[in-house]
């Protein structure tokens, strides 16, 4: 029996698709579960060829399926003129500098349309590192191009069990609490001396908490943009003295990150929003939770990133309800949805993060990023 290969062009040998000690990114082991025998990795796509070719040397060396016959390309475009058989999915695992853009050496997504023209593109998020009429001009060029984000919150049990709970119960949410607070001796002691530096990353909104962000907007939709308002604690005030940050010798004042951002929005339906990032935990476990509001009802989620727990309150009782979701894997999930999707064996609407809806978390989190930004400027006035 002739088993049918799924093509796959892999972009970036990156730790984000093959794996490393800093978290539960790995988009090659969730491939290698989901298809089995039938994975056939085209190409790997890198300009450090020699980074690709140990990657996939160390996969041959553990006897994986699917790379024996794997050809490394310095581009997309080498891969367009050398590779053999059409991928069904590329896997787009970059840094957002080099995608999310119409420029030339940062448009990543269109250089695959351009070259795979019938290939469904995976993105790792956030989508761009540029602006926003950029990134909306790359969808428009997409067109029909079949993508998935990679906002794998969206795919978590204990997401889906959120959603039932509100529809079974006609909820009407009215208020999104979201916190994410960061461990930051874990950043530098990974080589991350760059994210303490918003000219260097995206900054601790657009960068990093833009999956709590996301997933707020999975359940309201629609923000009101003009309602986002921001305050920040910032490294030269007194609460954002911090004893053990040893990374920002080399950079300049104003380009630190904010020790806290609060912020504040309303969402179109009414209800409101708020997150509060942090960059102020010692060791290496960040604490992320996400809490729905509702008339009698609380709903949250702590722990999104590593063992889900769901504590429900409902009307009747002050007790919490403790559900424990101990062996989900959401980057399964997302990359086995949106395989069935191509195959044809489900619905485009399994889909949880389209590219179009990507670029509205994109815009919250840069709205929200400005007006922290625009706060502490004000600050710095009053206070000359």
């Amino acid at each position: 029996m002739t088993i049918q290969a799924f093509n796959v062009l892999i972009i970036g040998a990156g730790n984000v698709n093959f794996g490393s000690a800093e978290g539960p990114w790995c988009h090659t082991t969730r491939l290698e579960r989901k298809l089995g025998a039938r994975l056939n990795v085209v190409g790997l796509v890198d300009p450090d060829v020699k980074r690709a070719a140990a990657r996939l040397a160390e996969k041959v060396a553990a006897g994986v399926h699917g790379y024996q016959d794997t050809v490394v390309f310095p581009s997309i475009a080498a891969a367009g003129q050398g590779i053999k058989g059409i991928p069904q999915m590329a896997l787009l695992g970059v840094q957002p500098s080099v995608r999310g853009s119409t420029k030339p050496g940062q448009d990543a997504e269109l250089q695959l349309k351009k070259h795979f023209p019938q290939t469904a593109i995976f993105v790792e998020k956030p989508i761009s590192a540029s602006t926003l009429e950029d990134v909306q001009d790359v969808a428009a060029q997409l067109g029909s191009t079949r993508t998935s984000v990679g906002y794998m919150l969206r795919y978590l049990e204990a997401v889906t069990h959120m959603q039932q709970l509100i529809k079974e119960n006609n909820l009407t949410i009215m208020s999104t609490i979201a916190t994410y607070f960061m461990a930051y001796e874990f950043a530098g002691t990974n080589a991350r001396a760059g994210y303490f530096d918003k000219t260097a990353e995206l900054g601790p909104i657009v960068g990093q908490a833009t999956h709590i962000v996301d997933l707020c907007r999975f359940f309201c939709g629609e923000v009101d943009l003009d309602s986002v308002l921001a305050v920040t604690v910032e490294g030269y005030e007194k609460p954002g003295a911090l004893s053990r940050l040893l990374f920002e010798d080399g950079i300049k004042e104003e380009n630190r990150i904010p020790r806290i951002t609060n912020a504040l929005w309303k969402w179109t339906s009414g209800a409101t929003g708020t997150l509060v990032h942090a960059v102020a935990l010692h060791g290496e476990a960040y604490d992320t939770e996400l809490t729905i509001l509702a008339d009698g009802w609380k709903l949250k989620l702590v722990d999104p990133y590593g063992v889900p727990r769901l504590y429900v309150r409902r009307p009747g009782s002050d007790v919490e309800e403790e559900t424990i979701f101990k062996s989900d894997d959401p980057f399964y999930s997302e990359v086995s949805c949106f395989i069935d999707v191509i195959e044809g064996g489900a619905e485009p609407d399994v889909i949880r993060s389209s590219y179009a809806d990507a670029i509205k978390t994109y815009e919250l989190t840069w709205a929200i990023r400005l007006a922290g930004e625009a706060s502490a400027s004000r600050r710095r006035v009053t206070s000359a």
